[in-house]
């Protein structure tokens, strides 16, 4: 009897491991198609004043090569406004030399972050309130930008005539422990959005950015409400793409590998934190939500790759679906990492990517019930 009701469950639970990966290979396939198919060539060097804003904050490591791509251009009509958010480096220094030798280059010092706030919306809410462009052009300070870079968004934005634009940008991972936690942000469009939908559909919850490259007309900024509308919230960048759209708006994410790279983080520890911040505050901040996402990741991600080396040692009966299980889940990420133009031998490592999103999961679950949150540029947030 025990037998029987085993072999049911293990003959549906491989049929819905099937169904997944097949639904993941094609959501992959379809998002890849969206960005190729309405992505732009930088054509336009000469349009409206776009402003650059970028928050700094204990980034001497990082200001002279951003603003150095910034600096040139071959857009024409632009503006670089910098704020030093209360660094306690040698930031400020780097940055008055370079505002020195360019007078496009306008440096601000930031304010005391207010209680309501968080560091990054308080920097950007900051940032606006000086900008003068018709498009405001969100980045960070860790990017490096090719000469195309501001012209691609002016291009994209007119051509496709939509209120803003975002996407992945080029990621650098030099250590594996980068390898198997920055791609997590690559879920958006691998394993959860289907894109076409945020294109056809007003619903805003197929609306995405990556707060790394966001452009938006300034006057759709101000009408949802500018950076106060989400000031407390970690993921600003998915939560103004939401805002942009419930308010009517049209948003598109597509793929900037080509014109931005980044190195996001130096090392794992720090990866997991920056990861883990942002997919607490994308999941609700709900233990109860981190919990299910355990047990989903689990059962439907991880163990079935555990499934399949037992059975491939123990030549078990379900060999052949795991097999083709395990086939689907190494071309899904054999695609995704293509698609972001990296190594495609990272694609044989997903076993790992999705156990450490397990080990994210509980990490981030503890920090919930016990209240502990998180510091991130030496601030803490809950």
């Amino acid at each position: 009897m025990l037998n029987d009701i085993f072999l049911n469950i293990s003959v549906y639970y491989f049929h819905i491991l099937i169904i997944i990966a097949l639904y993941f290979l094609f959501l992959s396939l379809g998002n890849r198609y969206e960005m190729l198919r309405f992505s732009k060539k930088p054509e336009i060097f000469d349009g409206p004043l776009v402003s650059v804003l970028i928050p700094m904050r204990n980034e001497e490591k990082n200001a002279q090569k951003c603003l150095d791509s910034l600096r040139n251009q071959l857009y024409k009509n632009y503006e670089i406004l910098v704020l030093n958010d209360n660094s306690t480096d040698d930031t400020a220094v780097i940055l008055e030399q370079i505002a020195i030798e360019d007078s496009r280059v306008k440096i601000f010092n930031g304010k005391a972050l207010p209680e309501d706030w968080f560091g990054k919306p308080f920097a950007l809410h900051q940032l606006s309130s000086h900008a003068k462009g018709d498009i405001l052009l969100f980045t960070d300070a860790d990017t490096v930008h090719s000469p195309k870079s501001i012209s691609w968004a002016v291009t994209n934005m007119q051509n496709l005539k939509i209120d803003m634009l975002s996407g992945y940008i080029g990621q650098v991972f030099l250590t594996i422990g980068e390898i198997i936690t920055v791609p997590i942000m690559f879920f958006l469009t691998g394993l959860i959005i289907p894109l076409f939908l945020n294109r056809v559909l007003k619903v805003h919850w197929f609306s995405a950015a990556v707060g790394q490259f966001i452009a938006i007309r300034h006057d759709v900024f101000r009408e949802i409400g500018g950076a106060e509308a989400f000031k407390k919230n970690i993921t600003e960048d998915i939560y103004m793409s939401r805002l942009v759209k419930k308010k009517g708006f049209s948003t598109r994410f597509l793929n900037i590998c080509e014109y931005v790279h980044c190195r996001m983080y130096d090392g794992y520890r720090s990866a997991i934190e920056g990861i883990g911040k942002n997919m607490f505050d994308f999941l609700g901040k709900k233990s109860f939500v981190m919990l299910i996402l355990f047990i989903g990741v689990f059962f439907f991600l991880f163990f079935p790759f555990l499934l399949f080396i037992v059975s491939l040692i123990t030549a078990g009966s379900w060999l052949l679906q795991l097999g083709i299980v395990c086939f689907l889940y190494t071309l899904i990420w054999l695609l995704i990492f293509l698609e972001q133009r990296l190594n495609w031998w990272y694609g044989f490592l997903w076993p790992f990517i999705y156990l450490n999103l397990l080990y994210m999961s509980i990490w981030l679950f503890f920090r919930s019930i016990t209240g502990k949150g998180f510091i991130w540029k030496d601030r803490k947030v809950n």
